[in-house]
């Protein structure tokens, strides 16, 4: 074990820490509060950079909790891809952590965000972090559970009738992929019996092929439900809208990517070869297709946001089907990229809302002559999203159409196909809402003062806005960190590629983790 492999269990451990301190506090201290969370976060952060660069140099860092050898006791693994998202995750939160905190102090909303907010949502981080370093399914199901129960408190948050009805539905829906997932489990280990993944490698290729295909299906179907893929996406764009800006954009960035991750990692690790690839590429050209033409019948930005979501969700599962280096190497650099850009983009959102009074592009208009900043941070992830050149968006989704194109199959190509008409559309979606709500004149109905209160009870939002006049200085600048981090993988993206390709072959070749988990190794 090298010296780096003790920090594994910190990004779980330290933000459970804070937050039962933070519980205990309780609304006292708020000063104490906001420096304690963005602390946690920060210590999450550094902790996490020092993990990718030791699982990009010594392989992947292997910790035995309370000292029991594999594959008796929980295993926690930081290996290229479990450490790279560890990293962009716990970027973005602190960015969006900080977001909150100005949108709370401009508020002046005093005891929902210390009280409940803030350490629900370290708990909400613990969880993910709990899961993409999880080495066991058990562990995995622990890690689901625990961001799962945070993000129920998150998406009900402020108790209006839109986010109830909202956040049951997510509700619902959460509980039965929880309960597929712990089926899959039962049959997992009533075939195998044992849950670590890396002694899973080993005895699945044991079974007959039949028995195999089940336990492949039943845990795609788990994870293809928080994933966010067609058709298990209905439940999305009803509730991801309706919860605070903050809450929306960590959700919209990160924890379908959970369910994206779990999928990478059970396909290559667990279940290797191209036996779901037909279904994997099917559900990825629906997701992609389906899920765009959603976004451009929206005239509401949040809901237009949340369609292209669970549509560039199908970008990844491309990439997942194609079971190729380059292919797997691109979704990777591809989940990255969009964690960052469409977390950005639901934070600006945050930001027009506050400006313009609402969400809706009907009663929206003239905000680049009322503010110019503002329209500079939706343009440019909206171009990334949509894959403008030179963009990090474009690379991305360059990678997967070349790694389409390599496959040579007829299926690969119409996934090709399905991929340019996405991202033509996506450009189409995004250029509607720069065109109506920044550049067209301001509708009669929409006008509003600076300084005034609009009470927007409409059916996606239920929640008084105050339309200010200067912008909070934190929201701002934590906006414009994450606008810029999406441009610094534009500007780094030769090594983030070569990165994400060695990620790429560590998960294809699999006996990089197999040894490191049952060989001693880390």
């Amino acid at each position: 074990m090298t010296g780096f492999a003790a920090l594994v269990p910190l990004p779980v451990i330290v933000p459970l820490l804070a937050a039962g301190v933070k519980f205990a506090l309780g609304p006292r201290m708020e000063a104490l509060q906001r420096w304690l969370s963005a602390a946690t976060l920060a210590a999450v952060l550094v902790v996490a950079v020092v993990l990718l660069a030791a699982a990009d140099r010594y392989g992947p860092q292997v910790v035995r909790v309370g000292g029991w050898p594999a594959p008796l006791g929980i295993v926690l693994v930081a290996d290229r891809l479990s450490a790279l998202l560890l990293v962009v995750s716990s970027a973005i939160t602190l960015c969006v952590l900080i977001y909150s905190i100005g949108q709370g102090m401009a508020d002046d909303d005093r005891a929902g965000p210390l009280s409940v907010f803030h350490p629900t949502f370290i708990i909400l981080m613990a969880g993910v972090a709990n899961a993409f370093l999880a080495g066991d399914l058990f562990n995995l199901y622990v890690g689901f559970e625990i961001l799962l129960s945070a993000s129920y408190v998150l998406l009900t948050l402020g108790g209006t009738l839109a986010r109830i009805r909202a956040g049951t539905t997510y509700i619902v829906v959460s509980l039965v992929s929880s309960v597929i997932f712990l089926i899959a489990l039962g049959l997992v280990y009533a075939a195998t019996g044992t849950l670590n993944m890396a002694d899973l490698a080993v005895r699945l290729g044991g079974l007959s092929p039949d028995v195999r295909l089940v336990l492949q299906l039943t845990l795609l179907l788990a994870f293809g439900i928080k994933a966010a893929v067609f058709p298990l996406s209905a439940w999305l764009p009803d509730s991801y809208p309706t919860a605070p800006a903050p809450v929306t954009a960590v959700f919209a960035g990160l924890l379908t990517k959970v369910g994206v991750y779990a999928m990478i990692r059970t396909e290559t690790l667990l279940f290797p070869g191209r036996q779901t690839a037909t279904l994997l590429m099917v559900v990825a050209a629906l997701t992609m297709i389906i899920g765009i033409l959603g976004a451009i019948a929206q005239t509401d930005i949040k809901r237009l946001l949340s369609f292209t979501l669970v549509s560039h969700i199908g970008y990844m599962v491309f990439g997942i089907g194609l079971m190729s280096v380059n292919g797997l190497g691109a979704a990777v650099f591809y989940v990255a990229h969009h964690i960052t850009v469409q977390t950005a983009l639901f934070l600006v959102t945050g930001l027009v809302e506050r400006r313009g009074g609402t969400a809706s592009l009907d009663r929206m208009g003239g905000l680049a002559r009322r503010s110019p900043l503002l329209a500079l941070l939706f343009f440019v992830p909206a171009m990334n999203l949509a894959g403008i050149p030179p963009l990090s968006g474009f690379l991305g989704k360059l990678g997967l159409l070349r790694a389409g194109v390599a496959a040579g199959t007829p299926l690969a190509y119409v996934l090709v196909g399905a991929g340019l008409v996405t991202s033509l559309l996506t450009l189409y979606a995004v250029a509607r809402v720069w065109n109506r709500a920044f550049w067209r004149g301001t509708p009669e109905d929409a006008t509003a003062e600076p300084g005034s209160v609009l009470e927007a009870r409409t059916a996606m939002s239920g929640t008084r806005i105050v339309v200010p006049s200067v912008f909070p200085r934190r929201m701002v600048g934590a906006t414009v960190a994450l606008v810029l981090m999406g441009l610094a993988f534009t500007v780094f993206a030769g090594p983030l590629v070569r990165y994400t390709d060695r990620a790429a072959a560590e998960l294809l070749g699999r006996g990089t983790y197999v040894g490191a988990v049952l060989g001693g190794r880390s």
